[in-house]
């Protein structure tokens, strides 16, 4: 039987002993209201009848100060309240309207005739006092009938008020008794419906409720310590115990869901914190080498299941070359071409297997019908392509990190390889001559330091080779500056070509050019200074007017510390261009050694 049903009964029970109990309390009510009521009634009935007695006395006490006195007062005191008092019938009337009976009402008027009669015989008294005769008003007033009367008036009135007493006393006891009854029933009435109220409650808490409510009990308090592996208890019947079992089930079920998507929640959290750690590092990096360190570093903890490689674009060749890779890889050549990849070919993810099949690239290493499950992302930034990030996936896995935060990765890495591009081509914009292409004078100042202080501390030689144009100011007056800067073009293509395997070439400035070679001793230096020279004047410069004339220049060597100390040698050199100069131009000449180094 369902609690539903017990409870039905026990409160239809309940109720019909609740009606039996407000029938009860009701007619304890009315009882106690007739009780009330008789007591009104007493007070009210007391209240006309206590003048009665004072009414006569007071006629009688005004009548004999009068004789005894003669003081008119009396009389006229006498006269105004024998005038105030009403008839018999009226005074009657006023007690029946109390609730007098017909029997006490005849008694009172046999009270109420003789008190008139004593009011007639007070009269008369008071006639015979005015007319003279004080022996007849005192013998009426003051005589001995007069006092029977008056007693027997007052007996009368007595008997009429004990009998009043007698019956509202009878009834203020019965209507006390009949109130007092009904008020003990329904106590009864209303411990019988307690009794049944708390046995309803007995057998439902106790029997139904209490056993399975403290296993639910210790359930719901294991899951509201996050212990949802709590298992709740199997309650097979179909009533509200069952449909909170169920509830509290539910509420497993979506605590566990809700375990899960915190879980969830907090490695997304995790992985956005490290994406966002990794691109404030990038942001940071200078070189290349400080961003390969980074991607290596940070790559495996975002993915830690999917091993990779950083790839690069070698537009030079036309190829992708590996730049880094984590977890040791597999699948990959470390370099292939760019149609290789077809990602890069279509600018898009690619992934030859999973959910969506597809072409598998051909820079994979793969069994035929054995495609793994790789990933290409193509590095594009401002619609150039500057890379590539391969992932697959590495023996021993765990959680799989969703594609878009590897979609993320790779847009942050290739925006850190483009500011890294462009800050590198805007350092060399900033280091470069933009007529011969060669470092200029602001990069000869950042880096000749450096070249100096690492032969010094290796204790290696380094030479320095200034070289002037000869008479270039002939080209520029007799062409034009057209003209000049072609021969400075040429020239600066020639020393590039000269120091492309060792050597720093730079435009110092004007017509000037120095080369710094370290690790190079004098004679080698000298060696490939004369080289330079002869190669400067088989230099065939083509004009709009033909051919100019031949292009020869003056070099200055200087070899520290074979010539000069090494914070010396720009300024040795470039004495030694001079007196080149000064011999007769288109020769190389070195510095010589001088006793004294402080003049030097």
């Amino acid at each position: 039987m369902r609690l539903a049903t017990i409870t039905n009964w026990a409160y239809g029970a309940t109720v019909a002993l609740t009606l039996v109990s407000g029938t009860t309390m009701l007619l304890a009510s009315g009882a106690q209201s007739d009780e009330r009521e008789a007591v009104a009634q007493r007070y009210r009935l007391d209240q006309a009848t206590e003048n009665l007695d004072k009414d006569v006395e007071r006629l009688t006490d005004h009548a004999r100060q009068y004789l005894n006195t003669g003081d008119e007062t009396y009389a006229i005191l006498y006269k105004r309240d024998a005038a105030s008092l009403r008839s018999i019938e009226e005074r009657v009337g006023h007690i029946r309207d109390a609730g007098a009976k017909p029997q006490e009402i005849a008694l009172l008027k046999d009270a109420l005739h003789w008190a008139d009669s004593l009011r007639d015989e007070q009269e008369a008294a008071i006639a015979a006092h005015q007319n003279g005769d004080e022996a007849k008003a005192r013998q009426i007033l003051f005589g001995g009938e007069y006092e029977r009367e008056l007693d027997r008036a007052g007996s009368m009135v007595e008997r009429f008020q004990d009998q009043l007493d007698r019956r509202t006393d009878a009834e203020i006891a019965e209507a006390t008794r009949l109130a007092q009854l009904w008020r003990t029933t329904s106590e009864i009435v209303l411990g019988i419906t307690g009794l049944l109220f708390l046995c309803v409650l007995y057998f439902i808490f106790k029997r139904r409720v209490l056993r399975p409510v403290v296993r639910l009990s210790d359930v719901v308090n294991r899951l509201a310590a996050q212990d949802f592996a709590v298992e709740p208890p199997a309650y097979g019947e179909i009533d509200e115990i069952g449909d909170m079992a169920q509830a509290i089930r539910v509420f497993r079920e979506n605590g566990l869901e809700r375990q899960r998507l915190e879980e969830e929640r907090n490695a997304d959290r995790e992985v956005r914190d490290l994406l966002s750690r990794m691109t404030q590092r990038m942001q940071g990096c200078d070189t290349l080498g400080d961003l390969r360190e980074v991607v290596q570093r940070f790559v495996p903890e975002i993915a830690p299941e999917l091993a990779g490689r950083l790839y690069l674009v070698d537009q030079t060749r036309n190829a992708v070359v590996e730049s880094c890779s984590w977890l040791e890889p597999r699948h990959s050549t470390p370099e292939f071409s760019t149609l290789s990849c077809w990602a890069l070919r279509r600018g898009l993810p690619h992934r030859p297997s999973g959910e969506n099949v597809d072409v598998p690239c051909d820079h994979l290493d793969h069994v035929a019908g054995a495609i793994p499950d790789t990933l290409c992302l193509p590095l594009t930034a401002h619609r150039k392509t500057l890379g590539l990030l391969y992932f697959e996936p590495s023996p021993g896995t765990g959680r799989a990190t969703p594609e878009v935060y590897l979609n993320m990765l790779a847009e942050n890495v290739s925006l850190a390889l483009a500011n890294l591009r462009l800050r590198d081509t805007l350092r060399d914009m900033a280091m470069a001559d933009p007529l011969t292409g060669l470092a200029n004078r602001r990069q000869l100042d950042s880096m000749i330091g450096a070249q100096l202080a690492e032969a010094q501390r290796l204790g290696l030689p380094i030479s320095c080779l200034m070289i002037d144009i000869d008479h270039f100011k002939r080209f520029n007056d007799a062409f034009g500056h057209e003209a000049g800067d072609a021969v400075l073009r040429e020239v600066g293509a020639a020393l590039k070509h000269a120091t492309r395997e060792q050597g720093h070439a730079f435009r110092y400035g004007g017509e000037e050019f120095l080369i710094v070679m370290p690790g190079i001793g004098a004679e080698q230096a000298a060696a490939r200074a004369e080289d330079i020279r002869l190669q400067i004047g088989a230099l065939v410069v083509p004009h709009h007017t033909g051919e100019l004339g031949p292009v020869t220049a003056s070099i200055g060597l200087a070899t520290a510390p074979d010539h000069c100390p090494f914070d010396r040698l720009m300024q040795t050199a470039d004495a030694a261009v001079y007196r080149a100069k000064a011999l007769g131009r288109d020769r190389v000449v070195t510095a010589t050694i001088r006793q004294d180094r402080t003049v030097a």
